[in-house]
Order: C-alpha cells, then sequence, then structure tokens
C-alpha cells in the first residue's frame, strides 16, 4: 500500500511529525514501512509556462520553435521536440539553472542555430514512471489545466513535493489497504482524532428504480450489491489533484468517471465500477455464477471462458463484468458516455480469489476483495463517489439506491480483563492507560471492575480473541516498554531422550569407523520407491510433483544412496562408504496418511583399508562390514541377541546375503548387490545394509553388568568339523554353544577349508572352544567330558566328523 504524506494530512493533523518520524512510528506499531519514496527526485528550477507562440523550427522537421511566459517579465524563447506541443498550452518549463531527477542541469543552448532558453518538460523527465503517466501524454509534454498560475512552482501542482511510505502489510491488516484505514492507524499511534471525509449528495427528483433493478441469485457469494445513476455527465480529465494522488498511489489517469472510482477504492478501500448505462443492453443487473462454457470481453480486449465457479455481474442475459475482478469491454465508459450506474458491493473472498488466481488477474479491487473489505462503507463509498461525479463531471445524480442486501453481519464483542492483559505481556500497564489505548483505536468498549468489553469496528475483520486485543494494547503501548524479564518456572535441564542419545551414538560410532554420513532425498521414482525395502505398503504419490523421478515418497533409503555411490564413483572417487538415518513412508491405503519409520541403510565399495608402504590392501567384503554391525551391535548391548541367517533378496546377490535377525524377528538384511544392480547403478562390488533403526533402538537392554577378572586358568581346546558343503557354520556354532553347558564360555571359529584332501561336497570348519569355571580350577577329566559332549552333539545333528 502507497500513502501519500500530504494526502494523509487531510485525515489526521501530522503537525510537528516527520515522514521519517511517522514511518518509524508505524514500524514500532508493527506495520513495517519498507521505504519512503521523495517523489521529487531532487528536481528545482520547474515552474509553469504559457506557449505564447509555437511555430516550426527552420532547421528542423521534429522540432518547435516557442515563445514561452514563465512569470519573469520578458518571454523566452525554447526550443521543443515534444510534438504535441502547441500554442495557448500550459506546460512544465525547467528554467536555466534548474535541475531535473538525475543531476541534470539546464543551461542556455543553440539547437540547430537556435537560441534555447530552458527545457519544456514530459512528465518522465520530471522523475514519474513511464506506466503512470496518462496516455494522451505518454509520448509528449504534460499540459497543466488552463487555470494553472503561469510562474508557480510546477513541481508542487504535480504533488512531486511529495513523499510516499510504502507499507508492507500482513494479510491479516487488510483494514490498511485504504486511506481512510491507514489515517485510523496513524491517529491510534499519535493519539489524534480522524476526520472524514465530508459527503454532500443532491439527488434530483427521479427515481433509480425507472432505470434499473437489481437480482441477485449467488446471494452467499454477494451478499450486499447496491447502486445509483449519474446522467449527464462529461467525460474529460479528472483535476490535477486528483490524477497527481492516483499515481503517486501507482494507478495511472485515465479519465473523470474512472478516476473517481478508483479515487473511492484508495480513499475507503471499496472498489467501486461503473458501467455505461447505455451500453449495458438493458435495465437489468442480475449477479450470478457464470455457466460453463460462457465468455467475456474484459477491459484489457481479452477473451476469457468462465466456469461455474466465477461470479459475473450479467445484464440479465450476458456478462459484463468479472465480479470484483474486471469489467467487461462491452459496458466501458467511453468518451461519449453521458449516463453511469455505479456499482459498489461487498463479495465473499474465496469466490473473488478463484476467479483472479483462474484467469491470471490481479487487480488493485481484486487485491481488496480477497483481504476482505468493510461492508459498513460499501453504501458511504457509493454516495462519495457519486457526489464527485458532480462536481468534478458535471452529473446529475438520480434519486434513490438500488440495492439487494443478505448480508447478516454480527458485532464483535470480546471481553478481557486488566489482569490477564498484564499476566501475558508482563506489565503493570494501568487500567486508565488501556482505556487510552482502545479510545485512540475507536473501539467501543465498557469497563466494569477492570473487566473490558469492547465492541470491535467491522473495519478490523483481524480482531476476534482476546490475543488480538492483547496484541493491540501492546504494539500501541510500545514494544520498546515492554520489560525484558525471565520466565518464572521450575528449571529442569534439557537432555535427550533414550532413543535420540541411541540414534546419535549410532551416528558416532559409524563416523568412527570411516563412513560418511549422507542425506537425500525422500521422494523417488516409482521404479525405485519399493527397491530393497523391509516391508512394502502401496506407493504414496504426490499429487503435483515436480518431475517423475522425486513422485513417489521412498520405501527404502538404499536406491538413493546407491545413487551417491554412482555419483562418486562417475568422478574418480573409487572407495566409497556412506550411510544415512532416515524415515521412510508406509501406509496400507493410499488415502491414510502414512507411517514413518525411521531406518538406518549404509553402501560401501572400494578398499576398505590400504597401507601401500608395506603392501596391504583390503577390499570390502561381506565380513568387513558384518564386521561393523558386529560393533555396532556390541555398542547397543545386544550383541547376544542377534542373529544372521542367509537369505535370498530381490536385487541382492543369491549368495553373499543374510537377512539379520533380532529376538527371532527380522530387522534388516546385509549383503552385495547383485551383479545386475551394480551394472544398473554403474558401480562395482558393492556391499549394503539396511536396518529397522526405531526397532533397534526401542529395543529393551538389561544394565550391564561387570563380572571379576577369572582368578582360576581357563583350558582351550579346538576342533575341526568335516561337513557338508550346505551347513551353515553359524549354526553348528550354535549347536556346539548348547552343547557344552555352563562350562564352555566362549567359542571362536578360526578357519574354513575347501580343498583336494576333503571329498567333493565336504569343507572343514574348525572351532576354537574356551572353558572355565570362576570359582576353581578345572580338571582335564571334567573337560574332557563336556568336550566328548559337544562332538556327539554335531555328529549327531549335522553328521560331523572330526578331521585327521
Amino acid at each position: 500500500m502507497f500513502v501519500s504524506y500530504k494526502w494523509l494530512q487531510e485525515y489526521v493533523d501530522l503537525t510537528g511529525i516527520t515522514v521519517k518520524e511517522l514511518a518509524d512510528r508505524i514500524t514500532k506499531s508493527g506495520i513495517e514501512v519498507e521505504s519512503v519514496e521523495v517523489l521529487n527526485k531532487g528536481a528545482k528550477g520547474v515552474v509553469v509556462g504559457h506557449v505564447l507562440e509555437r511555430e516550426q523550427h527552420p532547421n528542423a522537421d521534429k522540432l518547435s520553435k516557442c515563445l514561452v511566459d514563465i512569470g519573469e517579465g520578458e518571454p523566452v524563447q525554447i526550443i521543443c521536440g515534444a510534438p504535441n506541443v502547441a500554442k495557448g498550452q500550459k506546460v512544465a518549463v525547467a528554467k536555466v539553472g534548474a535541475v531535473l531527477p538525475g543531476n541534470f542541469k539546464i543551461k542556455r543552448a543553440k539547437l540547430r542555430g537556435e537560441e534555447s532558453n530552458g527545457m519544456i518538460c514530459s512528465l518522465q523527465e520530471l522523475g514519474v514512471e513511464s506506466k503512470l503517466v496518462p496516455k494522451e501524454y505518454a509520448d509528449g509534454i504534460f499540459v497543466f489545466p488552463s487555470d494553472a498560475p503561469v510562474g508557480a512552482d510546477a513541481l508542487e501542482l504535480l504533488n512531486l513535493d511529495d513523499e510516499v511510505l510504502e507499507l508492507g502489510l500482513t494479510p491479516n491488516r487488510a483494514d490498511c489497504l485504504s486511506m481512510i484505514g491507514v489515517a485510523y492507524e496513524v491517529a491510534a499511534i499519535l493519539g489524534r482524532d480522524v476526520k472524514l471525509p465530508t459527503i454532500e449528495l443532491h439527488e434530483n427528483d427521479e427515481n433509480v428504480h425507472d432505470y434499473i433493478s437489481v437480482r441477485v441469485e449467488a446471494t452467499e457469494d454477494n451478499p450486499l450489491y447496491a447502486g445509483r445513476i449519474v446522467k449527464n455527465v462529461k467525460i474529460g480529465p479528472s483535476p490535477l489533484w486528483m490524477q497527481t494522488r492516483l499515481m503517486a498511489a501507482g494507478i495511472r489517469p485515465h479519465n473523470n468517471v474512472v478516476d473517481i472510482t478508483n479515487y473511492i477504492l484508495l480513499e475507503y478501500g471499496q472498489p467501486l465500477h461503473a458501467f455505461d448505462y447505455d451500453r449495458l443492453g438493458s435495465k437489468e443487473i442480475l449477479v450470478r455464477r457464470a455457466k460453463a462454457g460462457e465468455t467475456i470481453i474484459t477491459l484489457d480486449d481479452t477473451e476469457r471462458t468462465l466456469t461455474e465457479d466465477h461470479l459475473v455481474i450479467t445484464n440479465g442475459t450476458e456478462p459484463v463484468a468479472l465480479a470484483g475482478v474486471m469489467g467487461g469491454a462491452n459496458s466501458e465508459v467511453q468518451n461519449d458516455t453521458t449516463t453511469v450506474f455505479i456499482e459498489s458491493a461487498y463479495f465473499t473472498s474465496a469466490t473473488i480469489r478463484k476467479a483472479s488466481k483462474d484467469h491470471g488477474l490481479r487487480s488493485e479491487a481484486s487485491t481488496r476483495f480477497e483481504k476482505g473489505i468493510d461492508p459498513a462503507r460499501t453504501k458511504e463509498a457509493l454516495d462519495r463517489a457519486a457526489a464527485l461525479m458532480v462536481e468534478y463531471a458535471g452529473g446529475e445524480v438520480v434519486g434513490g439506491v438500488v440495492e439487494v442486501n443478505t448480508l447478516k453481519q454480527e458485532k464483535v464483542t470480546v471481553t478481557i480483563t486488566l489482569d490477564r492483559i498484564n499476566r501475558v505481556l508482563g506489565t503493570n500497564i494501568t487500567k486508565e492507560e488501556v482505556a487510552t489505548i482502545l479510545t485512540n483505536l475507536q473501539f467501543a468498549f465498557t469497563e466494569d471492575n477492570e473487566i473490558f468489553t469492547i465492541t470491535v469496528p467491522s473495519r478490523r475483520r483481524d480482531i476476534s480473541i482476546e490475543e488480538d486485543i492483547i496484541e493491540e494494547v501492546a504494539r500501541l503501548y510500545g514494544y520498546d516498554r515492554l520489560p525484558a524479564t525471565l520466565p518464572i518456572a521450575e528449571s529442569k535441564p534439557g537432555k535427550l531422550t533414550s532413543y535420540q542419545a541411541k540414534r546419535r551414538k549410532v551416528r558416532r560410532y559409524l563416523e568412527d569407523v570411516g563412513l560418511f554420513q549422507a542425506i537425500t532425498y525422500s521422494l523417488t521414482s516409482e521404479a525405485k520407491a519399493t527397491m530393497f525395502a523391509l516391508e512394502t505398503a502401496k506407493p504414496i504419490r504426490l499429487a503435483l510433483p515436480m518431475s517423475e523421478e522425486r513422485s513417489v515418497l521412498r520405501q527404502s533409503l538404499l536406491p538413493h544412496l546407491l545413487e551417491v555411490v554412482s555419483y562418486n564413483r562417475a568422478r574418480q572417487v573409487e572407495n566409497v562408504a556412506v550411510y544415512e538415518t532416515g524415515a521412510v513412508y508406509l501406509t496400507k491405503d493410499a488415502h491414510e496418511l502414512p507411517e514413518e519409520k525411521e531406518r538406518l541403510a549404509g553402501a560401501i565399495t572400494g578398499l576398505w583399508h590400504a597401507n601401500l608402504w608395506q603392501g596391504e590392501k583390503k577390499a570390502v567384503d561381506f565380513y568387513v562390514v558384518k564386521g561393523i554391525l558386529d560393533g555396532l551391535f556390541h555398542l547397543l548391548g545386544l550383541e547376544q541377541r542377534i542373529e544372521y541367517k542367509q537369505a535370498k533378496r530381490e536385487h541382492m546377490h543369491p549368495g553373499r546375503t543374510a537377512d539379520i535377525l533380532l529376538d527371532g524377528n527380522v530387522i534388516g538384511f546385509v549383503g552385495q548387490l547383485h551383479p545386475r544392480v551394480q551394472k544398473d547403478y554403474d558401480v562395482k562390488e558393492t556391499y549394503v545394509f539396511e536396518l529397522a533403526l526405531t526397532d533397534l533402538l526401542n529395543a529393551e537392554v538389561e544394565d550391564i553388568r561387570y563380572s571379576l577378572i577369572p582368578r582360576f586358568p581357563s583350558i582351550t581346546r579346538d576342533i575341526a568339523l568335516v561337513v557338508d558343503e550346505q551347513v551353515i557354520a553359524g549354526d553348528i556354532q550354535q549347536a556346539i554353544i548348547e552343547a557344552g553347558g555352563e562350562l564352555l564360555k566362549e567359542v571362536t571359529i578360526f578357519d574354513v577349508y575347501k580343498g583336494d584332501r576333503l571329498p567333493d561336497g565336504k569343507k572343514s570348519i574348525a572351532f576354537s572352544l574356551r572353558y572355565f569355571d570362576p570359582e576353581r580350577t578345572l580338571t582335564d577329566e571334567e573337560v574332557t567330558a563336556v568336550h566328548e559332549q559337544v562332538i556327539k552333539a554335531v555328529e549327531k545333528q549335522f553328521g560331523a566328523t572330526l578331521r585327521g
């Protein structure tokens, strides 16, 4: 919202308040003043001149030689290149010694042999934006009204001695989208009165109902519609003061009738529309929803196809305006217009927002309707416009108003105690101070025993609850005056939850062993959404995806981690080790909110370590990754409850993949990528893992119990067992532990052999078994007896034989 300082002075006494001080006070009260623009832009020495003579320049076809009276005795000769300069005009003249915007200084000069003592200026040369200059002066000089005094300050007449504040309004402060609304705000800040415009409207003896009738079908979209007829208008330029105020607010002047409707929009915040009554084609106005496929040519000469979501103003049959957005070209005011129908209405925000968005039309009117206008000023603005058309267009107002009013507007009342205000703000504001603030805001209220009952004016649609009143008191009392105090409450040290602490521990461990954290998109393609997923569900698609590659919520972290590996490999980074903790999204029904489950995944390829000076290299393999996970499970105190089982999973190598079980339930997997998948991602031998991190970290863990260092020696026995190749070493190890009883404390695999010395289809697995009793020294006989039980158990369960 652009606010002219000089215009604002008509509504509020700003004596003693500079523009900068006012901007500072407004900003401190909660509405940001984004900038203050000085319209002058450094110009000086520009006066009103009267062109006494104009003739063709003798040596140039496109120049004119003018004799101009500038109010300083003898007329001066000025050479002008504007095509519209003519004898008898009142024009803006930059005298010799004047300065124009951009520090352009005017000097005496000779143009094609003829002396020029000054410059006849266009509005653009005086610093006005081209888009705001009236069309008739867009390509030439500006012409003042004939009553402009010769020699007067042209910058003052053009309002270029004004300053304009640009307010950055939040959506809730629609009341300040008008000069009167800003006046109420400024008056409340300064503690001064608001002077509203005086409306003197004189009607003739005719009846408006003889000219026009109004009917509203869509009363929910348009609960209030009012109109007046003004006849015998003479279309011409609006008064200069009105044109300059419109330009200062960013609106280009057109003609007196259209300019008055725009002026009222800025003054009251109430959009109006003027129809050429004779071009309406009927004596009826019908407001309804558009028919599907119906069209209208709007004022910008664009044909627009309407839908049933759009509200239109019609002449009973065809649309003459897209309600609240833009009028139709078939009924616009033109130079030969003599009778005008003025529309003033209250349209609901959602309806106008829909039409504005669908057609890409954002006008000053639609902006105000979208944010909400004050229906209490709808008819007042209509009367003000009609009165101005009488004064500046020579019109005659037909008696009466046509109106349809189904608006039901209940008064908003808020009750709040003084104690509540002070407790929230931490202040000791007195009831007298609160009463003064409410009075300055012009809120009607009563006070009884420090309880305020406040009736909110209709212009302040943003106020409806206690907190709104507290905010009003705070901002006008002064945010800078609110005391800075610490909250009074029981102090408790903050800490991470058990889950958060464990998750941090997991991340630190993985980084300590050499993995780098990656953060990837939660969105993927439909083809990759379910790859590697521990649990699969229906894919969850976005309604408006930015691309097909980012259209579905992921169900596994691995596809994007493999893209990270591929990206690094493509840039000659051969050794990559990355991990990620993040959510996957699962749902049984596409219409239900998905359940987020946290996963931990990793991908490792290349060399795990290399000591080149010692000639040592260790490539990543299954046991490297399994060792990393074993260390993680040990860190979390779960190593005794974890089990690995060989598994076959889609996209994984059939012989180098294992499921990971916690207490017998699958919580993840580890293994090598299938060669086909490695080729698809253009990576070499790559090992991956993915775990259900939520299940892992939520697993209950017993408190750590420390054992004394054994005082008695242990006995170690090694055995090498020959078994079928299909037998899993882990199963044998579990059988040994069960058979060994309490004396067997540790079982370790230290060798696996396949070769010529063994029969086909056989392998040898060597185990080291450690026996001890913490309370005494074991005898060879006791250990031998238990050891024989172990051998018998594996012979019976797996057909194992001792390797000789």
